[in-house]
């Protein structure tokens, strides 16, 4: 099969060949692009997602990539304007470095390669001026190390020098341009070392820092690898939602034919026919035909939702088993799914501006040392006049400011942190979402699927008259509810099946439009009916017995016999036996439980008041849901998202963090920082309890690491010089060595308490 996609605004063959070639960076993939102006075409025989293409073409140009094919639902091309470049690889690497950053695959290949690299440089080249016991050497040994430190630079070095350049573009120096200066400041000196030493053959003998250079950039790609792998690549919740719609539409034509067209080719007030079985390929109004749609996909709501003429329906809804014709009234960028996917877009961009710990303590160390470094050189010129000398205490104090434990204190942390929440269920997407743990004080929670279990269930069966006993109430119902594929039916004859009771055979089975069905069971006129329905025509009923089953939570369905009342059976959607429980411990940690649903004000309470939550907003949209966080946040409030829907995603993007249940959606976990693969939700409170001890652990390892660097950085510039007192390199490597060993044993200790 092949995988097409569009580049807008390509108009040479010279633009072409180098898109070509940036898109071929991406390990694995095997692009062509075919220029067809004002624009081209990727094709390739494996899926790639579209953001990673991405990435990887604007190091060719400012392009754009838009899905088109056949294999790919042709609608996707109108909402990758709401792509955002690098939403969520931002918080898998230190300051956005390129895409092979973002790839793990890559990294472990540069590692490794970088690593054989390095072997030999260690054996043939000392360590700050000290041969140790295991070096070797031979006539022209010199040469294989500059060779190799040279390939090692620019190979091995690419991705912290790329991600340097991103950093300093948006005037934030981080980790990468902390490591970038310190291999630069080594490669660069060191080939002039190599010059004035074996070339020029100058007085005196000037110290390289090539085994500096290798074992910097060897150990940081590995502190990135194990944190990528730990983490795992974010996924493109934007193209899933698209996939939710399918590529073509059955758009009836004037003659009152039907005709399969790609779906980007229907416009609004077109009429297209959606068959039994099939997704609804657009937002509408159904002009004909009845249906029962169910929109758990899109609102994260269980129930199947009864749809007669006149009804709207969703795009991305799967429809029942009736066929209808819908008027379309939304697609492309204006239908429900689009405005989702826009809020998602915006949420995920602004949330990626958030910086870690580790990027703040690089900074911080990047200025002081420029400073330091620079304010040496000048000091150590004037009191001894030799260039050298003072260039040498610059060039030791910059990669001085660039420990190895540095790199390591982080990734260390979180994989660790990620290994042990893998043992309780946690999945963490999103390395940021540990930091900002300690600061959450409002979790917000979604009801259906979070709360609640999302399966209609039998919760009573109530005989309302002389002759009828309960077995005989759900027998006689469960006779019509065979010809109905409503949620409420299918709870009905699982609790039939349950209780292995023999469904007796139901005669002239129809739908009563918006309220159930009639039939004839055991030569008996019944109806199944809903409460309104009763009233509608003044039917006698217990109302009391109603508001107390309603109150907790239930869809209540009557048994009409002879147009009298027979009996009635309760259903509800059952609450998570863990729910009450992490509603307890989020308010003995002072953290405020909020529930977030789509459902309405009656059923929302209800399921509140069980639980234990007091804050309830009800029968929103997801737009609603993502303001009400908004609302929460610009109040000063960290706010955590809990959710399983579509229709939950942009307020899981919007969150501080975001907490998919791993039974929900693609959309949503894609969406979210954090998943419960087991959804539980008390799972949320071991993640509290994890992130707080991995932030304790993180901070710990950023003083080993950066603490070396208050001793370390002074003492290489000499502050203390005039009592006799100066680091040496090889010191200073002495140092480097003990404080990465120690961040090693403290990541190793973290434990969930």
């Amino acid at each position: 099969m092949k995988h097409t996609y569009s580049i807008k605004g390509m108009k040479c063959d010279h633009c072409r060949a180098k898109a070509e070639k940036a898109l071929n960076t991406v390990e694995g993939v095997r692009a062509k692009v075919t220029l067809n102006p004002p624009e081209a075409i990727i094709t390739m025989e494996q899926h790639v997602s579209t953001q990673i293409l991405q990435e990887a073409l604007s190091k060719a140009g400012e392009y754009t990539i838009e899905m088109a094919g056949d294999d790919a639902p042709a609608h996707q091309g109108d909402f990758q304007n709401h792509h955002h470049h690098g939403e969520h690889h931002d918080h898998h690497t230190h300051g956005s470095a390129d895409g092979h950053m973002a790839h793990s695959g890559n990294l472990k290949t540069r590692f490794w390669i970088s690593l054989a690299v390095t072997i030999p440089i260690i054996l043939l080249s000392p360590m700050m001026g000290i041969r140790l016991p295991f070096s070797l050497s031979f006539e022209g040994s010199h040469w294989i190390v500059l060779a190799l430190g040279s390939f090692l630079f620019f190979y091995g070095g690419k991705p912290f020098l790329t991600g340097a350049a991103g950093e300093l573009k948006s005037k934030k120096p981080g980790m990468m341009t902390l490591i970038s200066m310190g291999i630069t400041v080594s490669y660069i000196y060191s080939v002039y070392a190599f010059i004035a030493n074996y070339i020029l053959q100058t007085a005196g003998h000037r110290m390289d820092f090539f085994w500096e250079l290798a074992t910097l950039i060897v150990i940081m790609l590995l502190g990135h690898w194990l944190e990528m792998k730990a983490i795992g690549n974010a996924g493109n919740a934007l193209q899933k939602m698209a996939e939710l719609l399918p590529g073509n539409a059955h758009l009836l034509q004037p003659d009152g034919s039907v005709r399969d067209v790609p779906l980007r080719q229907v416009q609004q007030k077109q009429q297209v026919m959606v068959k039994p079985g099939e997704k609804i390929p657009v937002d509408g109004k159904i002009i004909s035909g009845e249906t029962t749609v169910n929109e758990s996909m899109v609102t994260g709501e269980a129930k199947g939702v009864a749809k007669t003429p006149g009804a709207s329906v969703i795009g991305g809804s799967l429809n029942g088993q009736g066929t209808i014709t819908v008027e379309v009234t939304g697609t492309g960028d204006s239908g429900y799914l689009a405005q989702v996917m826009k809020l998602v877009g915006q949420a995920q961009q602004e949330k990626s501006k958030s910086e870690s710990i580790s990027d703040k303590v690089a900074r911080a160390l990047f200025y002081v040392a420029i400073a330091v470094g620079v304010v040496s050189f000048i000091v150590w010129y004037i009191a001894t006049k030799d260039i050298n000398n003072a260039l040498e205490r610059m060039v030791t104090v910059f990669i001085i400011a660039c420990p190895h434990a540095l790199g390591l204190a982080i990734p260390l942390v979180i994989a660790r942190s990620t290994s042990l929440g893998a043992t309780r269920g946690l999945l963490i997407r999103n390395r940021n979402a540990l930091e900002k743990a300690k600061k959450i004080s409002v979790v917000t929670m979604d009801k259906t699927g979070t709360i609640t279990e999302g399966d209609f269930r039998v919760s009573a069966i109530k005989s309302l008259s002389d002759g009828w006993s309960d077995t005989e109430i759900l027998k006689t119902m469960a006779a019509m509810e065979v010809h109905s594929n409503h949620p409420l039916a299918i709870g009905i004859l699982n609790k039939a099946k349950k209780d292995t009771i023999d469904i007796p055979k139901a005669e002239n089975v129809t739908l009563i439009s918006g309220t159930g069905l009639s039939g004839i069971v055991n030569g008996l006129q019944a109806k199944i009916v809903t409460a309104a329905y009763l009233d509608k025509n003044t039917l006698a009923y217990d109302k009391d017995l109603f508001n107390e089953l309603a109150e907790k939570g239930n869809s209540i369905s009557y048994l009409l016999v002879k147009n009298e009342v027979a009996g009635l059976i309760a259903q509800g959607d059952q609450i998570k036996t863990e729910a009450k429980q992490t509603v307890e411990a989020l308010k003995k940690d002072k953290i405020i439980p909020v529930m977030l649903t789509g459902d309405n004000k009656a059923s929302a309470m209800a399921v509140a008041r069980q639980v234990g939550i007091r804050d309830v907003h009800a029968s929103l949209l997801p737009e609603d849901k993502e303001k009400v966080i908004s609302e929460y946040q610009q109040a000063g409030k960290a706010v955590m998202m809990v959710g399983d829907g579509v229709n939950d995603a942009p307020a899981l993007a919007r969150a501080d963090i975001g907490v998919a249940i791993g039974a929900g959606t693609d959309v949503a976990i894609d969406s979210a920082d954090v998943v419960l693969v087991k959804s539980n939700p008390y799972d949320i409170i071991h993640f509290l309890s994890l992130a707080r001890n991995t932030t304790k652990k993180m901070i710990q390892n950023l003083w080993w690491g950066a603490g070396y660097n208050i001793v370390a950085i002074p003492l290489a510039a000499g502050v203390l010089a005039p009592v006799g007192i100066i680091l040496s390199p090889a010191a200073g490597a002495i140092l480097m060595s003990v404080s990465t060993i120690i961040v090693a044993i403290n990541a190793l200790t973290l434990r969930i308490k």
